[in-house]
This record gives structure tokens, sequence and C-alpha cells, in this order.
């Protein structure tokens, strides 16, 4: 593999599709590349540099899973334990287990809850503020929890008396080797940084973003924690490596790391992957790719890890839409340096399935999806509807002021599996499978829930 390789892809899809940067690496058997384009930050012309720092956006809740299971190690935490049991105030279930909180089986529901709270009481203050709605039994189903993974946080502080910030940096960075990273943005302006970018709505130019992270209370989920691409090199070698980090430390015990890959939940539907635990376990062909994506006010990331052919890649792009080139990328490591065949994920349409079954409005916390049917086919509307001042503030920062999307068509692939209208149906052999949507558990002619993004609505 060579630098021009990656350059070229890279420089002519951001050029094409106004990503102003982009960084990333590829480890692979023993050869480590690092290659960065463009500009981080627009408002200052700042380049984008292989050492850049970016915002690890959900990246972070492999991190954060690894934390819980070298408490699990040391025989501080139980996975078959009740979260109540060390979090007494928890009130969203005596049932979710710890193990639930980081397979995201847990049912919490609360993706779009954003308490503004600063410093060492942020976790508590999120734990204090959940209320009692889940979305499901725990285990019952999987949805993608920004949740889980912030209680798992305030859990960790818990039973080890130190805040996550400093405990990342201790139980991680430090034995990892991730000497650039860090959890704040006074810590991340002492050096190269980089921020996100929304396409300006008048010419569709980006524009900087106009808040750099998420509040602290995120932390866990990814809302805080900041490296570079070398760093998170660094840090998928270390599962390469059965839990031994590139500079020699043992962070996790191997057991550990297979269990992180074992199948703890699958839904069997292809746009939702088998859920490791933190890890997404998707599957190309015959070959499984560890892999999170992060998405962060305006940019985006990525952490692959191939275990089978001794590869990582990871990247990071300062617009939204630099999540087709991460997928480009992903797809040409596995066929063209790895010769992963690809199977075809959509072969054909099925123009004849009954819709009726999932018609109707589905809801999670602070967001609504009515659910039609026009000309054929299913159309949706995304409804954001938020709790209070302060939860549309955030919310709408982090979106880069756009909170409603035009509907959107989908054609029905067979009963229960829809594609978003217009795309080519090779689009979803890959990373963007995601853009598929489900439906589940059908009672009574009625579709129980809706899956998009790997995250559960729940027919209203």
């Amino acid at each position: 593999m060579t630098d021009n390789e990656l350059r070229e892809q890279i420089a002519t899809y951001c050029e094409s599709n106004n990503v102003p940067g982009f960084v990333a690496g590829v480890y692979h058997a023993g050869e480590q590349t690092v290659v960065a384009h463009g500009i981080a930050n627009v408002a200052t012309g700042a380049a984008m540099r292989e050492d850049t720092g970016f915002l690890f956006g959900s990246v972070t809740k492999v991190l954060t899973t690894t934390l819980v299971l070298r408490q699990v190690e040391r025989g501080v935490l139980d996975l078959d334990a009740p979260v109540v049991e060390h979090l007494p105030d928890f009130t969203a279930g005596d049932r979710i287990l710890v193990r639930h909180l980081v397979t995201h089986t847990n049912g919490i529901d609360a993706d779009l809850y954003f308490p503004d709270e600063k410093g060492r009481d942020a976790l508590r203050t999120y734990v204090d503020g959940l209320g009692s709605d889940t979305l499901f039994e725990p285990g019952e189903q999987l949805s993608y929890s920004n949740g889980g993974m912030i209680v798992a946080g305030r859990l960790l502080e818990v039973v080890t008396g130190t805040p996550f910030p400093d405990l990342l940096q201790r139980e991680v960075y430090a034995p990892v080797g991730m000497t650039n990273s860090s959890t704040s943005a006074e810590q991340a302006i002492l050096r190269s940084t980089a921020i996100g970018h929304f396409p300006d709505p008048r010419t569709r130019r980006p524009r900087p973003t106009g808040v750099f992270m998420l509040p602290d209370t995120w932390g866990p989920a990814g809302g805080t924690p900041i490296g570079t691409v070398a760093d998170l090199l660094a840090f998928g070698r270390t599962h390469l490596a059965n839990g031994v980090s590139p500079t020699g430390e043992r962070v996790l015990s191997a057991a550990s790391v297979a269990s992180m890959r074992q199948v703890w939940h699958d839904m069997r539907t292809p746009n939702v992957p088998p859920m490791g635990m933190g890890w997404v376990l998707y599957p190309f062909g015959d070959t499984t790719v560890l892999a999170m994506s992060g998405a962060s006010p305006g940019g985006v990331s990525i952490l692959c890890v191939v275990p089978e052919h001794d590869l990582v890649f990871t990247a990071f792009g300062n617009t939204s839409g630099a999540i087709m080139l991460q997928d480009q990328l992903l797809r040409w490591l596995l066929t063209e340096r790895l010769g992963v065949r690809i199977s075809t994920m959509i072969a054909d349409l099925d123009p004849d399935v009954d819709l009726t079954p999932y018609v109707g409005t589905y809801r999670s916390n602070q967001l609504r999806i009515d659910v039609g049917i026009a000309d054929g086919q299913l159309e949706e509307s995304v409804t954001y509807e938020p709790a209070d001042e302060s939860q549309e503030r955030i919310f709408t920062n982090f979106a880069g002021g756009a909170t409603q999307a035009p509907p959107q068509r989908y054609v029905p692939v067979r009963p229960g599996l829809f594609a978003p209208a217009g795309y080519p149906l090779d689009t979803f052999d890959g990373y963007l499978r995601l853009l598929l949507v489900s439906f589940h558990d059908v009672r009574d002619g009625q579709a129980r829930f809706r899956n998009g993004g790997g995250r559960l609505t729940r027919r209203a």
C-alpha cells in the first residue's frame, strides 16, 4: 500500500463533495500509513495535518467498553449484575444488567437526552435526570444506545472513585500509548485540532460549526474525547494483539478481547449488523469487520479492526458527508488490499410487499417518525420534538441548525426491509447498509418497532 493510493482517493472525493479536510490511517501487517488532506478549520485556514486531533465521537464507546472490562477483570464489576446494585437511584429498570449497557440491549429511551452540565458531576446529573421510560425489555431487542454507554461511564466512576475523564486517561490513553488524546477543548486547543462543518443552506459551501463538542454529560458515549489517527491506530492495534498495546503493556486479557468480538445480539436483518460488546460486527462476505463510527458536530470518525487480516483502518472527515468516503476507503481496503469478496446485500427489490403493517407513528425520546404510503412506496417524515429550550439548543447546534428533514421515500426489499428510494443497490453492500430501514415484531397486522441507523423507535 502506498500513500499515493490513499491520497488520490481522498483528494478526489473531498474536492468533488465539499469536504474541507480529511485524515486517515491504515495499519497492516506491521506497516502503518497516515494521510492528511485539506483544511482542518475553514475559519482559520489551518491545514489538516497527519497529527491533527479530532473528536472521536461514538468511537469512544469501544474505549468505554474496554474500561468496563478492565474493571470486570479486577472483580470490581460483574457483567451479569443489575445496574441498580451500584446505582440505586437508576430509574430505567432493575432488570438492566451491566452487560446490557455495553451491548446496546438495555432499552433505555434517552438517545436525544442532552443535559447541559460540566465538570465532575456531569454523569451524575445525567443519570439522576433519566426517566423510567424504556423502548423494550432488557435483552429483547437491539438499539444503538448513547444512554447505555453514559450510564456505564457513571457506573465506572462509582466503582472506581475516579471521574470518567481521569479514568480514561489513566486506564486507556496511557497504557495504549495514546499520547495526543484528551477529553477537553481546553487541552485540545493547545495543539492542532480540527472542527466540524455544515453546508451553508444558501451556497452549499462548508461553514464552521457553531459549537465544538457536546456537553460533558455525553463523554462516555463520545461527546468529549479527542485524539489523533495515530492514537486510534494504537488502540485498534491493541485489540488486534489480543489486548497488548504497541507499548507492550497488557490492557485487556485475551479472553476479554474475545468477549468483545462475540455476538451478543443479532437482529438478523442486513441494516443492523450483529452486536458484540462495544464493537458492531459487520460481515463483509466471510470476513468480520469490528467497527464503530462516530458523529460530532459537523464531523464523522470511524475505527475498523479486521483481526483475520491484521488490519486497522481509522479516519475523520470534517463534514458528515465524509462517511461516504470512509465507506469507499473501507471497501477498497477489503477488496483491493486484502482480497475480500464482498457479498451482494440486496440483489433486487420486491414491489409486491404489503406496506400496511408498517404504516403508523413511531416514537422514541424527543423523536417522532410518521410512516405513510405514497405511490406504492413508504414515505417517512421525521420530526424532532424537544423536551425544553436547553435540549433544543444543544441538538440544534449538534445538527447544524437543521432539525427537520424533508419526507423520505423507501422502496420494499422484502417484508420488513426497505431501501431509501433512488440509491443504487450496491450502496448497501458496505458500511452504508445502515441507510436501510427495517420493521420488527409484527403483531395483529402492525409492526411494533422501526429500526433506522441501528436505532429503534416504538409504535405509538
